[in-house]
């Protein structure tokens, strides 16, 4: 079997409740693969980027419920950050981008009082 070979399918379900303003005010989310079990999850906040890979370009959604707190989207950006630091080094092995990408990382933290300052 070559690594071409669709062996198994997972589905990832994200409803989106809105207001007649179209404003999300509830949300979310199902996985097949969930490994908790948890039928449907509660969110208050989601970033969903897709690579296109006919035309090169990222297809974005970003939403988030109007309960979302300031505080609470900093810690959502805080925490994606970091992931997406983590996961452009494992992808990539671009270490010293990757340590650049954490110390902005680290300086959003700061700034927003998430972490102490260093």
């Amino acid at each position: 079997m070559d690594d071409k070979t669709v062996v198994k399918e997972s589905t990832i379900q994200i409803n989106i409740g809105l207001n007649a303003e179209n404003i999300p005010i509830a949300m979310d989310w199902f996985s097949t693969d969930n490994p908790d079990k948890i039928d449907v999850a509660a969110c208050k906040a989601m970033l969903l980027s897709l690579f296109d890979s006919d035309h090169k370009d990222t297809l974005k959604i970003d939403l988030w419920t109007n309960e979302m707190q300031v505080q609470e989207m900093d810690r959502f950006m805080f925490q994606t950050m970091r992931g997406l630091a983590d996961t452009y080094f494992k992808a990539t092995q671009n270490k010293d981008l990757a340590v650049d990408m954490q110390k902005f990382v680290q300086y959003f933290g700061e700034k927003t009082e998430l972490i102490p300052k260093s």
